[in-house]
C-alpha cells in the first residue's frame, strides 16, 4: 500500500512533468498497486449561441479525440518515465464539459472465494439480466457499493491518512535499520562500516617423505638438510654411479650380434670324409 508521502511525491512529479498547456486543471492523480490514473480537465469547444445539446455533445467528443491524438506520443513518453520511477502503469483520462473519458486503463484480475449465500446473489443478478457471468456480477456489486457508500469510503481513506501521519511522528520515525556499526560520513550521509575479515597466512602442508623410485636411493645433504634422489633408471635422474657392464656378452658374433653360433654338421657317406 502506498503511503501519503508517496502519493504526494507522485502528484508533484506528475504536475511538474505534464506540459502546462495540456490541462486547464489537474483533476485527479489516483494510484494503487498496479496503476496510476491521471485525469485532467480540458477546455470546452466554443460554439455559436443557440447550439443544441446534440451539437455540444458532439463538439466535446471531437475535442477529446483531438487532445488524445495530439498528445499521444508525449503521453507515452511520460508514462514510460513514470513506469521506471514508480513501477506502475499509467492510464490517462480527461474531463470536458463535466463528462469524464478514460483513454486507457488496467483491468487487473482479482480472485475471491464465496459461500453459497454470496454465490446466490451473483446468480440472481445473472438470472435478472444485470450481468452475463459471476465475474461481471461481482464487478457490478463493487460499483454499486462505490456509488452508495462513497462518503463512508472517503472517511475511511481520510482515517488511514491520519494513521500514517501519526505513525510518522512516532519515536522510531526515520530510524530505519540503523545498526551499531553505522557512522556519519562527510556531508551527512550514512555509511555502513563492515569489518574486514582478518588475513592469515595460508597453511603450510607438513613435509612428507616420498618413497624412492625403483632402483634409486635418497642422498642426504648434511649442510642443507635436503634429500636428493639418484637413480640408474633412464627417467631423467642424474646417477652418481652406474652398474658395471659385463665384460663379454654371450652369443655375440661380428656378423649378427645377439645370435648363437651355428655348428655345421656333415651327413655324407663315411667314405667321403
Amino acid at each position: 500500500m502506498i503511503t501519503e508521502k508517496g502519493r504526494q511525491e507522485l502528484r508533484g512529479w506528475i504536475t511538474g512533468r505534464v506540459p502546462q498547456d495540456w490541462f486547464t486543471h489537474l483533476v485527479e492523480v489516483a494510484v494503487d498497486r498496479e496503476e496510476i490514473t491521471v485525469i485532467g480537465r480540458i477546455a470546452e469547444p466554443e460554439l455559436a449561441p443557440g447550439a443544441t445539446e446534440t451539437e455540444r455533445e458532439a463538439a466535446r467528443e471531437g475535442r477529446v479525440t483531438e487532445f488524445r491524438e495530439r498528445t499521444r506520443g508525449a503521453r507515452v513518453e511520460v508514462a514510460r518515465e513514470a513506469n521506471l520511477r514508480f513501477r506502475r502503469q499509467v492510464s490517462w483520462g480527461v474531463e470536458c464539459g463535466g463528462k469524464r473519458t478514460l483513454f486507457t486503463h488496467v483491468s487487473a484480475p482479482v480472485m475471491t472465494r464465496l459461500r453459497q449465500p454470496e454465490r446466490m446473489v451473483l446468480d440472481t443478478l445473472i438470472s435478472g439480466g444485470v450481468a452475463r457471468s459471476r465475474s461481471e456480477a461481482l464487478a457490478w456489486c463493487v460499483r454499486l457499493v462505490e456509488q452508495n457508500v462513497d462518503g463512508w469510503l472517503t472517511d475511511l481513506r481520510a482515517s488511514l491518512a491520519q494513521v500514517e501521519r501519526v505513525r510518522a511522528q512516532g519515536p522510531d520515525a526515520g530510524a530505519g535499520d540503523a545498526g551499531p556499526d553505522e557512522e556519519e560520513a562527510a556531508g551527512g550521509a550514512r555509511t555502513t562500516v563492515i569489518p574486514a575479515a582478518p588475513r592469515s597466512a595460508p597453511p603450510v602442508p607438513p613435509a612428507r617423505e616420498e618413497a624412492p623410485e625403483p632402483g634409486g636411493a635418497f642422498a642426504s645433504d648434511a649442510d642443507s638438510g635436503t634429500l636428493s634422489l639418484t637413480a640408474d633408471s633412464p627417467r631423467g635422474y642424474e646417477s652418481s654411479s652406474r652398474a658395471p657392464e659385463p665384460a663379454t656378452r654371450p652369443f655375440e658374433d661380428a656378423g649378427d650380434q645377439g645370435e648363437a653360433p651355428t655348428e655345421h654338421l656333415d651327413f655324407g657317406k663315411p667314405g667321403d670324409r
